[in-house]
């Protein structure tokens, strides 16, 4: 089978400690395998889910280990999954995402660690897969409640080193860096091996883990170039190895699963900005990427020394990053060729190529900024060409055609993927993700690292291949699969969800501070301020402001209105009654007014009362 998890029962956790309602369990289970690689039907699927308890009965008593999934399943990004056998538990990645429309003003979403704290003393340590956002964003914020080793690659851990010295953490976490072919052990149960493998940032790996019940590997975000720009081919060869040796379970990431064949080399984008190099001599060339594409990096500023020109950096992650890569050797270039941004004014557009953030059009971005002219430094004029080096992120079309469309109103040439090879995907296709199963040869099969829908096109690419449905699991956040060497099966869900970081405040932004928030950007605010005299109850002033509701001086009317409304409500209330306990009072303002103003207006403002006793 492949057993399911019902999202629609998912309870989601605002809080960073343990409050999330437990995921409820899926009613799946083990049936006669499929051997045939046929795609089942809705119907074998829901036949299917019937009877997973069965199987699982079978070998209650045997060792189990338990792959816990804190965030990265179901979703984009915030990866995180904890694997528990016996008194150890080690973490793979911990990840981060951005907000989505239902989250004002919330900067960061990381994953609830609550399962993990309240097991803190298992805890082994957390190991990386690769210095993306969404796979290590959540740590700065993580340690503090968790302060367990963390392993990573070089470049990982230098741009991690760069985030703990922003949180002034950097003398109290504990790095370790290890290497491609690294194994380190990790309490008495767990021993990790670092493989190779290529993606748009350079130290990445996948992880071959052996547990007592078998071997776990998990692909990390990979592709299959064979050119890589730095030389360093993904590792097959070890990856055929672990399969001839046997591995129990393949987690593999799903988030390119829809896109047939195999991804396009980083090799050819290179190839695609020479040939733009070269048609715009003349003029002033801006390059728009992910600063954490190395890779990408690397072969721009070869292509500035080919055609003669300097490179300055714009925007904070980009020069970080930069900088970071420059120091442990990940990105190469001669000296004098970097100027800084203050100094751009004195060199000619033909000489001139400028890296700069914000290929995703977010709002602070350099390049976003730039096309605002919000940026003093930089001004976009008719001898500009902009490359924009990626592909829109799902959810940010809208912000990345606002900056291509301000670009070309200043009368900038604007290149992007629709119209060149200037990006190439840094995940694999499903022939590359073919070649992983057939290498790996795993027993059973849970997809990791994409939404529901890649995760069961991803299931049905596996089956494709042989993979007996009984021996997939699509899982979901919270949900708890147990392994043995025989079966595998879903268990009791844990505490998980999503904690929000606004600003300073870690899990303090809850469903009732969104809902308000929500509310106040959609209808507004109307606030009313009733004066008192303590001695008498008599009711001295009344005192309405809005604030994105309607503009005082454009409808008076309303206004006066609803002052005489308050009176009106008021009139009958003894108010010297209350003894300073103006609760009921507040209620009676807050019911009027709502009632007058959604006849009036047919808007629902947030409406606040205060009383002042004077």
């Amino acid at each position: 089978m492949i057993t399911e998890k019902n999202t629609g029962r998912q309870h989601r956790n605002m809080s960073a400690r343990g409050k999330t309602s437990k995921l409820r369990n899926s009613e799946t289970s083990a049936v006669k395998p499929r051997d045939d690689g046929a795609r089942p039907t809705q119907s074998v699927f829901r036949e299917e889910r019937k009877n997973v308890m069965h199987g699982a009965n079978q070998s209650a008593k045997e060792p189990a280990l338990k792959v816990m999934f804190l965030g990265g399943v179901g979703e984009i990004g915030k990866n995180m999954t904890a694997l528990e056998f016996g008194d150890d538990i080690i973490v793979i990645d911990c990840g981060a995402t951005f907000p989505d429309g239902d989250m004002p003003g919330v900067d960061l979403v990381i994953p609830d660690i609550s399962y993990l704290i309240a097991n803190k003393d298992k805890v082994r340590g957390i190991v990386l897969t690769h210095g993306h956002e969404d796979h290590i964003g959540a740590l700065a914020y993580v340690l503090k409640d968790l302060n367990v080793p963390v392993y990573g690659t070089k470049l990982t851990l230098t741009i991690l080193d760069a985030k703990f010295r922003e949180h002034k953490m950097e003398n109290s976490v504990n790095l370790n860096e290890v290497k491609p072919k690294s194994i380190i052990s990790l309490g008495k149960n767990f021993k990790v091996e670092f493989v190779k493998v290529s993606h748009s940032i350079a130290g990445s790996c996948a992880l071959a883990i052996t547990t007592p019940v078998g071997v776990v590997f998990h692909t990390g975000d990979f592709k299959v170039d064979y050119t890589p720009i730095d030389g360093n081919m993904i590792d097959l060869q070890r990856i055929a190895d672990l399969g001839s040796h046997g591995v129990l379970l393949l987690l593999a990431e799903s988030t390119n699963v829809e896109r047939p064949g195999t991804s396009m080399s980083e090799a050819s984008v290179g190839n695609s900005l020479n040939g733009i190099f070269a048609d715009n001599v003349d003029r002033r060339i801006f390059i728009a990427t992910f600063a954490s594409n190395i890779h990408r990096l690397q072969q721009i500023i070869d292509l500035a020394v080919k055609y003669n020109r300097k490179v300055a950096f714009s925007g904070r992650s980009m020069i970080n990053i930069a900088d970071c890569a420059m120091k442990i050797g990940e990105l190469k270039y001669p000296k004098d060729i970097v100027v800084d941004l203050e100094k751009i004014h004195t060199i000619e557009d033909k000489n001139l190529v400028i890296l700069a953030t914000g290929s995703q059009g977010e709002p602070m971005s350099a390049l976003t900024r730039i096309a605002s002219d919000e940026f003093n430094k930089i001004k976009i004029g008719f001898n500009d060409t902009v490359i924009i080096s990626a592909s829109p992120i799902p959810g940010n079309e809208r912000m990345v055609y606002n900056v291509i469309n301000n670009l070309y109103r200043h009368g900038a040439r604007v290149i992007y993927e629709s119209l060149a090879q200037v990006h190439v995907s840094g995940h694999a296709y499903q022939d590359e993700l073919k070649l992983i199963h057939s290498l790996i040869k795993p027993k059973f099969f849970i997809p990791v690292h994409g939404e529901h829908r890649h995760q069961k096109k991803h299931a049905e690419l596996a089956m494709r291949m042989g993979m007996p449905s009984s021996n997939i699991i699509i899982t979901d956040i919270g949900n708890c699969v147990e392994v043995t060497k025989r079966t595998m099966r879903l268990a009791d869900n844990v505490s998980a969800g999503y904690v929000l970081v606004d600003g300073l405040g870690v899990g303090d932004v809850g469903s009732v501070v969104l809902r308000d928030r929500k509310h106040l950007s959609e209808d507004g605010l109307f606030a009313v301020v009733v004066g008192i005299n303590s001695l008498s109850g008599e009711i001295t002033a009344v005192d309405i402001t809005s604030r994105g509701f309607i503009y005082v001086k454009d409808d008076d009317e309303i206004f006066e209105e609803a002052k005489e409304v308050v009176r009106h409500a008021l009139a009958g209330i003894d108010v010297k009654a209350s003894d300073g306990d103006f609760n009921a009072v507040k209620n009676v303002i807050r019911k009027e007014l709502k009632g007058y103003l959604f006849k009036k207006t047919r808007r629902n403002p947030m409406i606040l009362s205060m009383i002042l006793e004077n």
